[in-house]
């Protein structure tokens, strides 16, 4: 996004002119259902990448961790993410930072769209997927389990 384009005015339903709507990811495999990605920023001198990542309703995007960090803030709808050992809840405004090697998923809970801004480093590892291993040990927390299945979380 170094076209020499300094306003890029932002259009109904969380679009901006002039940024292409993006598949979430190449990787079938991956694990994720019912989300897009904008690039909205790419700039070397900035050394990061500021993209927005919507979900339509019951979207989630895949389990993954990396050596980066993520900046998250949330622009619509809600849901609930998954960092670490723990899932919180999010709505509008709320930020998250995704610390590194940290497994994370975000997930729309809430039956609306739900987008968020996420900054990151312009050179920056690949995504890591869990193991089935990796994968039983979340399980072992009831919050993360019924998070990953997609139920309900009790309060």
């Amino acid at each position: 996004m170094t076209d020499g384009t300094n306003l890029r005015p932002a259009r109904e339903d969380f679009r901006w002119e002039s940024v292409e709507v993006l598949t979430y990811k190449a990787e079938a495999d991956a694990g994720f259902m019912a989300i897009t990605r904008q690039v909205l920023l790419k700039d070397a001198g900035l050394a990061c990448e500021l993209r927005y990542f919507e979900m339509a309703a019951g979207g989630y995007s895949s389990l993954e961790r990396h050596l980066h960090v993520h900046g998250v803030m949330i622009l619509r709808g809600s849901g609930h993410v998954l960092i670490g050992d723990s899932v919180r809840k999010m709505g509008p405004r709320d930020l998250v930072t995704i610390p590194p090697n940290t497994w994370h998923q975000f997930r729309a809970t809430e039956g609306e769209p739900f987008g968020f801004l996420c900054m990151v480093n312009c050179e920056r590892d690949r995504p890591q997927l869990p193991t089935p291993a990796e994968i039983t040990e979340l399980r072992k927390t009831p919050a993360i389990a019924a998070f990953l299945d997609g139920r309900p979380l009790t309060p």
